[in-house]
């Protein structure tokens, strides 16, 4: 009989969790994609996006995560530019910054966040499909 080693239980479960992942950001993508017109973010003025919370993700100081109509997994960071002219300055849409930044989740979060921003997308799908027929 051959030598156990525990680590090919570990790799194992990590490629099982990367394959869970990878699926997971393609369904995303499909379903996002069928949700036309995508909502805009609340309180957003150029943003358009899901909210998709997740407590049960590692929390490393992430701010609002939301899912872009791209079908990817964004932090959505709204702050405030210095004006360019003057004028500009009593205008809050002049200043307004909106930035979707990018993540990198490692695949145990992003399992957790993607299925939730799926589920999310399945139901305004669902609500859309019942509101129509």
């Amino acid at each position: 009989m051959g030598r156990f080693d525990p680590l090919e239980l570990k790799a194992e479960a990590d490629e099982t969790l990367e394959r869970t992942a990878r699926r997971l950001r393609q369904l995303l993508r499909e379903a996002a994609s069928r949700l036309d017109p995508f909502p805009p973010f609340p309180g957003a003025f150029f943003t358009y996006g899901i909210e998709v919370e997740e407590p049960l993700a590692e929390d490393v100081g992430r701010g609002c995560i939301v899912l872009a109509p791209d079908g990817e997994l964004y932090e959505l960071v709204i702050g405030e530019e210095l004006p360019l002219f003057p004028e500009e300055a009593a205008d809050p849409v002049a200043t307004r910054k909106e930035e979707l930044k990018p993540l990198d989740l490692h695949p145990r979060d992003y399992v957790l966040y993607a299925y939730r921003a799926l589920t999310k997308v399945v139901e305004l799908l669902l609500e859309r499909q019942a509101g129509g027929a």
